[in-house]
């Protein structure tokens, strides 16, 4: 006999058993339907991309993270595992944009990969739902992904989430007020994007580490730590460094365009500390936190006007934002967040089996129940009701349909509901009628 191999996934990557995907659908259901109603529509990619696609896009310190493929000793064109749906997004629009319309609104669920080190929230394989605006220059494009935003997580039923703007220019602008020489602004970035982990020291220590000059990180890390996310906010920065060319303008025609949506102040505030790490973004910059519990950042994205352009002759004005599913499926466990019907099944009734005389029987009663929309398991195997009761009952099956040689003979079925132990006796041409009934009555 060979040896049994020990069943295990590797680590950072998870399987998910029915319950959980019950959850998980919910979720993504529940974003893509925001989605449609935003107009976005959907976009497929393959998991794996030429390695020269996705290197050059995010900066070092994520390319670190990106799984190389390997497919043979000879192989011509190296491949790589996508590292999220926003470089595959630029590939598509270069790719086929003689079939695509301006402007470009697609949405993308699908799960992308990266070699971090797991922990709680964080995995090497995750799912992201994409939603992003190709072809609108205008700030408009990016007040309706904060729209987007807002509305997904309302739905989602989370109390209290806040919406972090900033803009990549104005950063920039910061940078260039406190002396940072414009060869070192990418170690700047790299740096401030660490504040949340690392706090304001571990961000002034970095940076001088980095070689910036040590009076140019204290003018700008006391510019920065003078800022408390509020709407006032614009204009104390704009008193310390002016506006020309800063991104402010566009954080002002951002707030109005909030305000006329009927987004409301508590749910967004602009923190100039806040960077988003990646090296492609180019405008106004977005991320959402969830202070209890904290996990990070659960939403995030920004404007990218340069990123098509690498894949065709002129680039494209585009913004967008990324939902980790991974991240709000921990929240939404842990706050409770899921609605009560939502069981550990979507079989909602079951049909029982009294003998092999009368599967013939049974198999039409499952065929009315589905026929009237109701998710309907037949017993298969030819057990005792009592083992057929239990084995709906312990997977959380509302219904249970019984006809033995009586009822059949009566051209009638029983109907439980296990919940209260209700029964209704109806013909079999009414079983779905009357199941629906029993099943709605909560």
């Amino acid at each position: 006999m060979s040896k049994i191999i020990a069943p295990r996934t590797p680590r950072g990557f998870r399987d998910f058993l029915p319950d959980t995907m019950l959850r998980r659908n919910y979720v993504t259901d529940s974003i893509r339907d925001v989605f449609h109603r935003f107009g976005f529509e959907p976009l497929d990619t393959p998991i794996l991309e030429l390695r020269e696609t996705l290197f050059g896009k995010y900066g070092e310190d994520a390319e670190q993270l990106i799984f190389s493929a390997q497919h043979g000793r000879s192989a011509k064109d190296p491949l790589a595992m996508r590292y999220d749906l926003t470089v595959p997004l630029a590939r598509v629009v270069g790719q086929y944009e003689s079939r695509l319309s301006l402007p470009f609104k697609r949405y993308h669920i699908a799960p992308v990969f990266r070699g971090e080190r797991p922990q709680r929230g964080r995995y090497r394989e995750f799912w992201q739902c994409d939603a992003d605006i190709v072809g609108v220059a205008g700030i408009a494009a990016d007040a309706e992904i904060i729209m987007l935003m807002a509305q997904i997580l309302e739905n989602l039923g989370f109390p209290k989430f806040l919406i972090k703007i900033n803009h990549r220019r104005l950063l920039t602008a910061i940078g260039d007020f406190s002396g940072v020489p414009g060869e070192q602004l990418p170690d700047l970035y790299r740096s401030v994007d660490k504040f949340d982990k690392i706090g304001a020291e571990g961000v002034r220590s970095e940076l001088v580490e980095r070689g910036i000059d040590r009076a140019a990180v204290g003018r700008m890390m006391a510019l920065l730590q003078a800022q408390q996310p509020g709407l006032d906010s614009l204009d104390q920065i704009e008193e310390a460094i002016g506006s020309d060319d800063t991104g402010l303008a566009d954080l002002r025609d951002l707030r109005q365009m909030l305000a006329d949506g009927g987004i409301p102040p508590a749910r967004y505030a602009f923190d100039f500390t806040m960077v988003r790490g990646l090296g492609y973004y180019t405008g106004p910059i977005f991320e959402t936190v969830i202070s209890e519990p904290h996990l990070g950042s659960i939403t995030g994205g920004g404007r990218y006007d340069n990123l098509i352009g690498m894949f065709r002759r002129q680039s494209l004005p585009t913004t967008g934002t990324s939902f980790g599913l991974e991240r709000i499926i921990d929240l939404m466990d842990e706050l409770n967040l899921y609605p009560d019907h939502l069981g550990g099944t979507l079989v909602q009734a079951l049909v029982t089996v009294f003998d092999e005389a009368t599967r013939k029987a049974s198999m039409r009663i499952a065929d009315e129940l589905r026929q009237a929309g109701i998710n309907t398991e037949i017993y298969l195997e030819g057990r005792k009701l009592g083992r057929q009761f239990a084995y709906a009952d312990r997977k959380g099956i509302p219904l249970v349909a019984v006809a033995g040689p009586d009822e059949i003979q009566r051209g009638v079925v029983k109907l439980r509901r296990l919940r209260d132990g209700q029964e209704a006796a109806v013909e079999i041409a009414r079983a779905g009628e009357r199941a629906r009934a029993l099943l709605e009555d909560r």
